[in-house]
């Protein structure tokens, strides 16, 4: 099942949006890059600041422990959010979900989405309102980027997340949003980024 539906105007409609980033010292092991962890916190921080530019998302959470990125994040406009999941993802996710939820809509994000622009965000999660559920395939076809849920929060982030969340009964998002879709965990990915356009702090990252 494929979510299409055309833009939603209601502005009183809008997302909790969590982005998960786990420990920066320990995430992205296969971005052979200098100054890894870094570039890690600019990915998150580039896909958090457009996220807060989009006109669905009421508030953005991030989800993690680094004092580093929690204190930039602020600086944004973004509330920070222990990672309670003891390793697991999804666990961190759900227990977010149950703080912020309030009965609105939430919606969990990667946050290696180094190029997102706010007009993708934009039209994955106008789809997933009118679906209910949904998420967003990755750029290879087998992950995920982004589940939006209208009612009580699900997600299978992780190893074949696509074929997982397809299964939970989640709608696909059937629209074009290739910023969204353009995760990075190696350094082929970072190059197909960098043709579809860096945010400014992974750009900064890169010359340093």
């Amino acid at each position: 099942m494929e979510a299409t539906t055309g833009p939603v105007s209601d502005p009183g409609i809008g997302y909790a949006l969590l982005v998960p980033v786990k420990d920066p010292g320990l995430a992205k092991t296969r971005l052979a890059a200098e100054g890894r962890p870094a570039l890690v916190r600019a990915f998150a921080l580039d896909a958090m600041a457009a996220a807060r530019e989009s006109a669905l998302v009421r508030r953005v959470h991030l989800v993690g422990d680094d004092e580093e990125l929690t204190s930039a994040a602020r600086l944004l406009g973004v509330t920070p959010l222990p990672d309670e999941g003891e390793g697991d993802l999804n666990r961190a996710l759900h227990r977010a979900a149950a703080a912020v939820g309030e009965g609105g809509p939430v919606a969990a994000m990667l946050g290696d989405l180094p190029c997102l622009i706010p007009s993708d965000l934009d039209r994955a999660l106008s789809a997933a309102l009118g679906a209910g559920e949904a998420f967003v395939p990755d750029a290879e076809g087998t992950g995920t980027t982004l589940v939006a849920c209208a009612g009580p929060f699900r997600s299978a982030f992780g190893p074949g997340s696509r074929a997982a969340h397809a299964a939970l009964g989640l709608a696909e998002v059937g629209i074009q949003a290739p910023t969204l879709r353009r995760d990075v965990d190696t350094l082929a990915d970072l190059d197909a980024a960098r043709a579809l356009g860096l945010g400014p702090r992974t750009r900064a990252a890169l010359e340093a």
